[in-house]
Order: C-alpha cells, then sequence, then structure tokens
C-alpha cells in the first residue's frame, strides 16, 4: 500500500488530478463519449459509400471540403483522442472515456461496413480493435502531458513528435506540407497541449529533432 501511496503521489507531482467525479457522472460522461464515437463512426462510414451528386447543394458542400477524406486521416483521430484525454479531470477518467470513444467508433464503423457497403473489413479492422485496447493507456500518459512539470515537457514532446511524422514529411534535407489539413491538424494538437509559450517552444523543438532523427512513416 506504502509503495502504491509513493507511486500516486509521484504521479501528482506531475498533474494533480481535479476531485474526483461521481460515479454517476463518470457513467453519464463515458456514454456520451461511446455515442459520440459511434456516431462518428457511423457518418465516416456513410460518407465513404456517398456518391456526390453537385446538384444537391449540401453534397457540393460536403466534396468542397472533403470531409470523407478528412475523416479518414489517422491524424484526426489522435488529435480527437488527444483533446478528450488531456481534457478529462484525471488519467482514469481520461483512460475510460478514450476506449469508450474509439470503442464506440470502431464497432459503429465495423457494422455500418456491413450494412452499408455489403463487407467485413475484418483485417482492416483489428487493426483499430488493436489500438483501442491500448488508447485507455496511452490516453491516461497524455493527460500527464497538461501539467507544468519536466516529465510533463517530455510528454508533450513525444506526443508533437508523433504528430509531426503523422501530418508532414520530414527528413534531414525536406520538410513538406502534405496538405492544409494536415497542418491545421498538427496547430490543433500544439493548442491542445499549450501550457506556455516556453514549455511549447522547447517540446516543438524536441520534436522536430526526434523527427529527423526517427523518420517514421505515420501518416
Amino acid at each position: 500500500m506504502n509503495t502504491v501511496k509513493k507511486i500516486r503521489k509521484k504521479l501528482d507531482g506531475i498533474r494533480k488530478p481535479a476531485h474526483t467525479s461521481q460515479k454517476s457522472r463518470i457513467a453519464l460522461y463515458g456514454g456520451v463519449f461511446f455515442l459520440v464515437g459511434a456516431a462518428l463512426g457511423v457518418f465516416a462510414k456513410w460518407l465513404d459509400t456517398l456518391g456526390i451528386n453537385d446538384g444537391i447543394w449540401w453534397q457540393r458542400i460536403l466534396g468542397m471540403i472533403d470531409l470523407g477524406n478528412i475523416l479518414s486521416l489517422f491524424p484526426v483521430w489522435l488529435l480527437i483522442a488527444l483533446a478528450v484525454a488531456v481534457y478529462a479531470n484525471s488519467p482514469l477518467n481520461a483512460a475510460l472515456r478514450v476506449f469508450l470513444f474509439f470503442a464506440g467508433m470502431c464497432v459503429a464503423y465495423h457494422i455500418s461496413s456491413v450494412i452499408l457497403a455489403g463487407f467485413n473489413p475484418m483485417n482492416y479492422m483489428m487493426i483499430w480493435y488493436g489500438f483501442t485496447l491500448l488508447s485507455p493507456l496511452l490516453a491516461a500518459v497524455c493527460w500527464y502531458g497538461k501539467g507544468k512539470t519536466i516529465p510533463s515537457l517530455v510528454i508533450d514532446t513525444l506526443i508533437l513528435w508523433n504528430m509531426l511524422s503523422c501530418c508532414f514529411a520530414i527528413g534531414f534535407w525536406y520538410f513538406d506540407f502534405r496538405s492544409l489539413i494536415d497542418a491545421l491538424i498538427f496547430l490543433g494538437a500544439v493548442a491542445v497541449l499549450y501550457v506556455s509559450p516556453k514549455n511549447t517552444a522547447i517540446s516543438l523543438a524536441g520534436g522536430f529533432i526526434l523527427a529527423l532523427l526517427f523518420r517514421l512513416p505515420l501518416g
């Protein structure tokens, strides 16, 4: 028990959780995030199967903003998960909410693929199911990135390294923009993690150096 208390004390020193929510509120928020994830999963699959007709005004708008391709980008889902995690009131709530969000999204997308598109993308979905199982741990770690300590700075650096690798093409002699949407997603991640100008500058520099040294094909 003393060991658990020591670990908790060290973790609280990185970022202290807010007051503990009542179980009813935890269940309520968990259900909301599951339903939001499910709704986005159905919506994303529906966009995949939608044949854009420029003669219909709302479909023309969807085609102009290319929303279907935007929701197919992996960094979009990373940004959503990051925001859900860091704005939770504790690492445990962050883990629960992100897990339920991805669980809802994956199950709904999978079922919608069978119903709307008439095929079962099992191999593809197994990748997402695996990511969903890992998401609680990743979310809890990301939650500590919103702190003001050195461990938080390290976490921010690793997150921005990952987002840089996802959103840009980076090499020793080049830095290329993939798209405006990717750039906006990256800026969104920076904004979500923002604590102070100094911390942001350090984590950006560290993430960029890591992206140069370890060029990962994540996008």
